[in-house]
């Protein structure tokens, strides 16, 4: 054969063919690392644990997590946001959230996340809360006074017990927290304009509905206060003008130390919009990036 002659050449060719692009196959080899780690942690943590915790874990199969329940009710950015949070300050307590069950009362100064905050009180308050506000310390809002009181008295309406039961919600699982009440009303809110008659109103209110958010607490380390407030309302014409309505103001505000003597975690916002024009993976992702990169260059 010619390829077997004295002195010939054999050339060997080596032909390369491009991989191409991968796609999504490594998030899912990452998935896969991820959720082994997860469930490492998961069984060392649940190893230490009481007999009460473990059953926690057996009930989670029939009892939507707090994990489910931000998911199912504030979204997937939201929650993705306060795991985030959740992990980078107490990773221990993230852990447990994904088997705590949401049977229990929340207490909702310590979910971390300014905007699962807002979200849970949206759910539960509804159209009942105005001028909602939230810092780091705790969060504020007004409830119009017609929502609670027969207009111009200190004798609740039909409403009471709905708008009180949905303020049950939000104050019953509050722990080491200060909750004050601010019974608002103008002279004018009340039948002739009478100064006294207004101050005997709004300390009846306020007297009210002390004693309904102390009697639905859960824990003896909340200390709720109280004050009024009565002001004049310009430009009012007796007979002519409408009396304007009252307002119940609720300031609700962690307490500097825990009843352990640790300090309070502050509710914390990690970021802003984001980029609407991504997907919520990739949004989050780029928000984490670029928060990185800021805390980086600071």
């Amino acid at each position: 054969m010619a390829a077997e002659k004295k002195g010939q050449t054999i050339v060997i060719k080596k032909i390369f063919v491009a991989a191409g692009h991968h796609g999504g196959a490594w998030k899912v080899a990452l998935a896969d690392f991820m959720t082994a780690m997860m469930a490492f942690f998961l069984v060392m943590w649940l190893l230490g644990q009481k007999e009460e915790t473990k059953k926690s874990v057996s009930d989670y199969f029939s009892t939507p997590s707090i994990i489910e329940y931000n998911y199912q009710n504030f979204g997937v950015e939201i929650t993705l946001e306060k795991l985030f949070l959740d992990f980078i300050n107490e990773p221990l307590k993230a852990i447990q959230s994904f088997l705590e069950p949401m049977d229990r009362t929340p207490n909702v100064l310590d979910f971390g996340s300014e905007k699962v905050v807002s979200a849970f009180l949206a759910d539960q308050l509804q159209d009942v809360a105005a001028n909602m506000q939230i810092n780091p310390d705790g969060f504020e809002f007004d409830i119009i006074d017609t929502d609670l009181f027969k207009k111009g008295s200190a004798e609740p309406n039909t409403q009471f017990v709905t708008t009180m039961g949905k303020l049950r919600g939000v104050m019953t699982g509050l722990e080491d927290a200060n909750v004050t009440v601010q019974s608002m009303i103008f002279n004018q809110s009340v039948t002739g304009s009478n100064p006294d008659v207004a101050k005997n109103i709004a300390n009846e209110r306020l007297e009210i509905i002390t004693a309904k958010i102390k009697a639905g607490l859960e824990s003896s380390t909340v200390d709720v206060l109280g004050d009024i407030e009565i002001k004049d309302q310009k430009d009012f014409i007796e007979g002519q003008t409408v009396r304007p309505n009252g307002r119940i103001r609720l300031h609700i505000k962690q307490k500097e130390l825990k009843s352990d003597g640790k300090s309070y975690r502050k509710l914390e916002q990690a970021f802003g919009s984001g980029d609407k024009s991504l997907n919520t993976y990739d949004r989050f992702v780029k928000q984490i990036t670029d928060k990185k990169k800021k805390d980086s260059s600071q």
